[in-house]
């Protein structure tokens, strides 16, 4: 039997992307096991899709003082030879890395063991985990064509991001009758994030009355943040977290705004819905969704609104905007080739395991 290691973690956006490859592994017939942290939101996400997972330790790799940064060391090292004994023992044919630091050890321990790597970069410009796992890696894969000019030539690959087969079979009507919405206005699907959620929503409440009169609205405003006020507004549906049904709210969804996590804006692209991003500041990250944002609008699949120049106006014109040109955006979006990623990445994995 063939077999794979995935590993990645620290944030769902770690995670979503190896569990989207699965289903395409498992018909080739891949053994697989995931390797993530002790107790990372990747123990769950993977055990709930019914993958073998081994935890290992980690230490965060931090850009900044902290009294953990003489204690993570000593974590890495030991999470370092705890992957060395998993892959002796599993015996893979490749390793999938997602990044997030308790990948770093995982692609050492590959490299020793002379497995094939395959590293992922999810954001247009390589996080603190891929770069130190670079060496170790076959062929890195990125999202963005800005990102090629940052990685080793021969290893650099535009795959775009793995791609949840599931999104891609939503059906519009359900998602009409899940939110009770009748279809009679174009809707418009507003996806806060978990981070910076508040500022997103509060910005859209401000304007609610404006909006209203040309779309109905499906809000998605993260866990705790439903506003109990407003539960009643005719053509306003509020949910804190959809799993499932979400493929069905984007099938009914006409028009989105989103911030610009690089998962996200992919799962757009791949889902060819016209869309307004607010990426998060720079005071709220390391810059990478800003750097995200600038590429979707540069490549002509997005528009977008800097979260200081949200105000009255802006928002509602911006959206009224993007409704306009909507079939632009999507012919734009169709004709792009960093749709797909699974289909390039298994592509990858064959090669190496063939």
């Amino acid at each position: 039997m063939k077999k794979i290691i995935l590993t990645g973690g620290g944030t769902a956006g770690h995670v979503t992307p190896n569990l989207a490859l699965v289903p395409e592994l498992k018909k080739r017939g891949y053994e697989i096991l995931y390797i993530g942290s002790e107790n990372g939101i990747e123990k769950e996400l993977a055990e709930k899709a019914g993958l073998a997972y081994r935890g290992i330790s980690g230490g965060k790799l931090r850009r900044y003082f902290s009294l953990k940064n003489f204690t993570d060391p000593f974590r890495v090292l030991k999470g370092y030879a705890q992957a060395d004994r998993i892959i002796k023992a599993f015996k893979p044919d490749v390793v999938f890395s997602k990044g997030g630091y308790v990948a770093v050890p995982v692609t050492m321990a590959a490299k020793r063991r002379k497995v094939p790597v395959i590293a992922h970069e999810s954001d247009m410009t390589p996080g603190l985990a891929n770069r130190l796992a670079a060496p170790a890696a076959w062929k890195i894969c990125c999202n963005f064509p800005e990102t090629l000019e940052c990685l080793p030539k021969e290893k650099a690959v535009l795959s775009g991001s793995p791609i949840r087969r599931e999104l891609l079979s939503g059906s519009r009507e359900k998602g009409l009758a899940l939110s009770g919405l009748d279809g009679h206005k174009p809707v418009l699907l507003i996806i806060g994030g978990s981070l910076g959620a508040v500022h997103v929503n509060e910005a859209v409440r401000k304007v609610l009355p404006a909006l209203l009169e040309d779309f109905d609205i499906i809000h998605l405003c993260g866990k705790g943040h439903v506003d109990q006020s407003l539960q009643y507004l005719h053509g306003y549906v509020q949910y804190d977290y959809v799993d499932e049904p979400l493929k069905d709210l984007f099938a009914a969804a006409d028009i989105v705004l989103s911030r610009a996590g690089a998962n996200a804006i992919c799962e757009l692209l791949a889902l060819k819905k016209p869309n307004l991003l607010i990426p998060l500041p720079a005071n709220a990250s390391r810059g990478d969704q800003l750097l995200n944002a600038e590429s979707f609008r540069r490549q002509g699949f997005s528009m977008v609104l800097q979260e200081e120049d949200i105000h009255e106006n802006t928002l509602p014109e911006a959206l009224k905007e993007l409704w306009a040109h909507r079939e632009e955006y999507t012919e734009r979006m169709k004709a792009s080739p960093q749709s797909d990623g699974v289909e390039v990445i298994i592509g990858l994995i064959e090669s190496i395991v063939s």
